[in-house]
């Protein structure tokens, strides 16, 4: 593009070059302009966070991941121009690592969570006080906007450390950052997930597939709708408050598995497995870790069995997806985009099913 004489291509990646074909030089400058805003996501690299990461990029806003193994998260930097995504360190744990992290940034992104504590990565230190930390750096560093990611569940009264800590961070940014956009979403699922990619993986090696909490109520949201939010949020177009995100169809844990095992082509028989079962698997599973030294792996924590035992689903108190305008997409949509490699004969299987009409 020639603008006044000077021609920009010479400076441009090709991505960024064709993204340009046929832009007005209004429409050109105004690019650049918001090029000139930088966002700041933790935990930019994860299953959430990579999404709002790309969704921030192509919208023009240049993006710093900030991630504990930064040498891990090179794969963020094609989402972008070339300098545009750049993953760097940061410990949310640490006051100058996430101060530094912020600087001069105009938006903040805070997708960190856990699952499971791990060592000095407990549910309130990383849940609770990591978002307070982000929350009054970036009050004292004049950021406009923050979006903050919780858990719809998220209760101070809960049964679960892990229900608690998010509700505990809540608070946090609401007292630093009142502005703040604070998402809650229900159970999320793409390409990455480890929800349904985990399910689908158990089901290769047995005849019984085996869950806790079979008639838990879950609403599955998709990844990217997530972000978009995210980008709302971080770009200050969407309303400060608190949103409950769920897609557009509940259904039972049990009623999730059916359907993934329809999508993958697999005949399971799902059994729930009793909460006093669960208790002492759960317990089994932690006292081994802990005798191990951690070797032995948590494939079930008794946090996890108290979650599992409360419905994952919108209260209808918050803001969410209708008051932005957004339809959540269905898992219909998706599922079979990503869990065909779980089939039996993987992506060949729909031409293997086709080919039996044939006549010989």
């Amino acid at each position: 593009m020639v603008v006044m004489g000077f021609n920009f291509n010479k400076f441009l990646v090709p991505a960024y070059h064709d993204s340009l074909v046929g832009v007005s030089r209004l429409q050109f400058f105004f690019r650049i302009s918001i090029m000139s805003k930088l966002v700041t996501i933790y935990g930019g690299s994860g299953f959430i966070g990579r999404y709002v990461a790309r969704r921030m990029a192509k919208a023009g806003w240049r993006v710093l991941v900030a991630v504990r193994r930064p040498n891990e998260a090179i794969f963020v930097k094609p989402y972008g121009a070339v300098g545009q995504v750049e993953p760097i360190f940061c410990n949310i744990r640490d006051d100058a690592s996430v101060a530094q992290a912020l600087r001069g940034s105009n938006a903040v992104v805070n997708c960190v969570g856990i699952l499971q504590e791990s060592g000095r990565n407990t549910f309130d230190a990383i849940q609770a006080d990591g978002a307070e930390r982000i929350a009054r750096i970036a009050a004292a560093e004049g950021v406009s906007h923050m979006v903050h990611f919780s858990a719809i569940g998220a209760d101070l009264e809960s049964s679960s450390d892990y229900s608690r800590s998010k509700a505990a961070g809540e608070a946090e940014v609401l007292r630093h950052m009142p502005s703040a956009v604070i998402l809650r979403p229900s159970i999320v699922f793409g390409a990455e997930d480890q929800f349904f990619n985990r399910f689908a993986s158990m089901s290769r090696f047995g005849p019984i597939l085996p869950i806790v909490g079979a008639e838990t109520q879950f609403q599955p949201v998709f990844v990217d709708d997530l972000a978009q939010v995210a980008v709302l949020g971080a770009t200050g177009a969407a309303t400060a408050g608190i949103y409950e995100l769920a897609g557009p169809e509940s259904d039972s844990f049990r009623g999730l598995m059916l359907r993934m095992l329809n999508v993958i082509q697999r005949r399971r028989l799902v059994v729930g497995i009793p909460m006093f079962v669960a208790r002492i698997m759960a317990a089994s599973f932690e006292l081994g870790h802990k005798l191990t030294f951690g070797v032995a792996p948590l494939a079930l924590t008794l946090d996890q069995v108290r979650s599992l035992s409360v419905d994952n689903v919108p209260t209808g108190k918050c803001l969410s997806f209708s008051d932005l305008g957004i339809e959540p997409t269905a898992m219909a949509s998706v599922l079979p985009e990503y869990l065909w490699q779980f089939r039996v004969s993987g992506q060949y299987a729909d031409i293997k099913a086709s080919a039996k009409n044939l006549k010989t």
